[in-house]
């Protein structure tokens, strides 16, 4: 895959800053110098220590990625909510797991988008996670296509340019209609897996808006300003507003949603190759709007 960039400030600079800057990190440069790919300035190869001056173009060759054989490739489909060149976002459905592990080794979204990726013959056959979401949360999941896509993306993440929208039915009813839950989160003491507000954990904030209240429940949306395991879940099992049907953290069992009713409904982010903001939704899934019709 080629970039381009042309340099327009009168300071001289080396390639290798100037590239730091556009976000090529050392090792993608690394990538660049011994495994296929180039450096060109206006037309002519140079290496990374050459000096930029204003005008000159200056052009990237990055090598495919080498392949991920510890990910196998699986034909199950997968719902495409956006695809370019740079970004592929799914709506990942409850029950299939993001990433595979000893106990789900293949038919995880990881496997799934690599059997898309051989599937449509893509030179690029790495699979770049950019978020992911746990097994019983439905919802849009992120893969970068590339790894500067992912590099650039990654920073966006850290920068918190990247902006996550959930929907959850808790059960109960909030207080306020719009709030915020300002409560550290720490691993109990006594799992690996559960996660407990205590005042040892890490800071984490969740943001909601109460969109509808029914007679033993609401439908909330979320937005999270931290990223903590299980933040949104925590959170309202500490408010004893758990989650319906999020029997880890004290939710009732539902006959509608039988899994945790949490859903990443929309991933709104600064495309860094078209230089505008996008924002990607996915609809309710089949299980919410069973839900919704009985209430």
């Amino acid at each position: 895959m080629i970039f381009k960039w042309q340099y327009e400030n009168e300071q001289l600079i080396q390639v290798k800053s100037f590239l730091k800057q556009q976000g090529i990190s050392r090792g993608l440069l690394a990538q660049v110098k011994f495994h296929g790919g180039k450096i060109e300035v206006n037309g002519h190869e140079v290496n990374a220590v050459y000096k930029l001056g204003k005008n000159d173009i200056v052009k990237v060759t990055v090598p495919d990625d080498e392949g991920t054989p510890n990910i196998l490739p699986s034909d199950l489909p997968i719902d495409i909510v956006f695809e370019d060149d740079h970004f592929l976002i799914v709506n990942k459905p409850a029950g299939v797991a993001s990433i595979p592990s000893n106990v789900h080794p293949k038919d995880t979204m990881a496997n799934r988008v690599k059997g898309y990726f051989i599937q449509k013959q893509y030179s690029n056959k790495v699979i770049h996670i950019v978020t992911r979401l746990d097994r019983d949360t439905s919802g849009l999941m992120f893969f970068a296509k590339h790894r500067y896509a992912h590099a650039l993306i990654d920073q966006a993440l850290r920068d918190k340019e990247v902006i996550k929208k959930y929907t959850a039915v808790v059960s109960g009813r909030l207080k306020q209609a719009h709030g915020y839950i300002d409560a550290p989160i720490a691993r109990t003491s006594d799992s690996i897996i559960t996660r407990r507000v205590h005042e040892s954990g890490k800071a984490a904030l969740t943001e909601y808006w109460v969109k509808k209240e029914y007679s033993d429940s609401s439908l909330v949306d979320i937005q999270l300003h931290t990223g903590r395991t299980h933040q949104i879940r925590v959170h309202f099992s500490w408010m004893g507003l758990p989650l319906i049907s999020d029997t880890l953290y004290g939710g009732k069992e539902n006959p509608w949603i039988k899994r945790q009713a949490l859903h990443c409904r929309e991933l709104t982010f600064h495309h860094p190759f078209l230089e505008k903001s996008v924002t990607i939704t996915a609809e309710y899934p089949e299980d919410f709007q069973a839900w919704k019709q009985q209430q």
